[in-house]
């Protein structure tokens, strides 16, 4: 399918730069893919060129101040201009698109996603979060709706290509790759003084605040852990994760007679972006591919669970399933937020989130309506304690 219409929520995110990069690239190979719309939370500057350059015919903007800013631009030609989630959810019901790109941070990906589906539209994913709440939901309504959901992390993006071709032959172990970010060598006592500025100064990959913390706490990889096991359907028992250095191995299937597949590229996440476009087609791009002559090594080693105890706290919640999947989210979400602004350390995050799982009484057969509410009663509780 060469001719497709998309949307975009999270526009003016990393993941929705690169995603318009994508676009532009596929357009000059003979695609003609249309950018019907795009929501963003705030940044009407970057939006605005995008407006410029993909003339959508809808933009969504989450903040009031900046959409008030944004209807003063006079554009030429200019999109319809929306604000308030019940505008949002009237956008994603509209049949002007095949295709939406999740690139929204944290839980607030869930609800639009959901709509998506019932409107039968194909889902490429880069919120971890909607499924890490909500994973057996989601496959429900995939299967419900007959609609596709492709993955857009680099490391689920990887398994999904290892696993084309191989026609349900049996998975002996999943292995998810690490680059063990910003404090892999440092000790469990240095952390305890990191700043704000060395959390966010990831080794190899340019991504959103909140998503390098949480790939500095190692978080991010236990949110992963959770994700595949819906994605792929597989139990957690044979999900591994691995600390990778390099991140050229994104991430790696074991099959039962002991074969190894792995999908390899340079750290860029423009390549699992382009392949959930074009999805199950591989076609020609511009950008930069690996030069092995100059990679000295591949290295691996097992990650430090008790240093990077959020890893632990994720193994913990997806095993236990329930609501804790949730109270992980909605914590580390909070936790997070705390540290950037300067409330926390950084190493009182895994403790936050450690607490609150610990205080929660965990519900096995939960609908939509509960994973909302179990949401907002973990944040209000952990800032309720937190200010006392």
């Amino acid at each position: 399918m060469r001719n497709i219409n998309i949307g975009i929520l999270g526009s003016t995110g990393s993941i929705g730069r690169n995603a318009l990069e994508v676009i532009e690239n596929l357009n000059k190979n003979d695609f003609k893919i249309k950018v019907t719309f795009l929501s963003v939370d705030k940044n009407i500057d970057i939006l605005s060129s995008q407006v410029k350059s993909f003339n959508p015919v809808s933009v969504f903007i989450k903040d009031e101040e900046s959409y008030n800013n944004f209807r003063k631009r006079n554009l030429h030609p200019e999109p319809e201009i929306f604000n308030g989630e019940e505008n949002l959810l009237n956008l994603i019901k509209r049949d002007n698109y095949d295709l939406l790109i999740v690139s929204v941070v944290g839980f607030s990906g869930l609800k639009p996603t959901i709509e998506a589906i019932k409107s039968k539209k194909r889902i490429a994913l880069a919120n971890k979060e909607t499924l890490v709440v909500a994973g057996r939901i989601i496959n429900e309504l995939l299967d419900e709706y007959n609609t596709e959901l492709l993955p857009i992390d680099s490391e689920h993006s990887a398994i999904l290509q290892c696993l084309t071709g191989e026609n349900g032959n049996d998975i002996s172990k999943i292995i998810l790759t690490a680059s063990g970010g910003p404090f892999r060598n440092k000790s469990l006592k240095e952390l305890e003084n990191v700043t704000i500025q060395q959390a966010l100064n990831h080794p190899n990959w340019s991504m959103g605040n909140k998503i390098t913390i949480d790939s500095a706490t190692m978080m991010n990889k236990g949110l992963e852990i959770i994700e595949a096991k819906w994605i792929f359907k597989q139990d957690i028992s044979k999900i591994q994760v691995l600390i990778h250095p390099q991140s050229i191995i994104h991430s790696l299937v074991e099959f039962t007679d002991g074969s190894i597949k792995a999908q390899l590229g340079i750290p860029d996440m423009k390549i699992p972006i382009q392949y959930a476009i074009t999805h199950p087609a591989r076609i020609h791009s511009d950008f930069p591919k690996v030069n092995f002559s100059i990679i000295n090594s591949l290295t691996f080693e097992e990650p430090d669970t008790e240093k990077f105890e959020c890893l632990r706290l994720a193994y913990f919640a997806a095993k236990e399933e329930g609501t804790y999947p949730i109270v992980l989210n909605a914590s580390n979400e909070i936790a997070v937020n705390l540290f950037l602004n300067g409330k926390i350390k950084f190493t009182q995050i895994p403790e936050i989130v450690k607490k609150t799982l610990n205080n929660h009484k965990s519900i096995d057969n939960f609908e939509t309506e509960h994973i909302y509410e179990i949401d907002r009663t973990t944040r209000e509780d952990i800032l309720k304690d937190f200010m006392n």
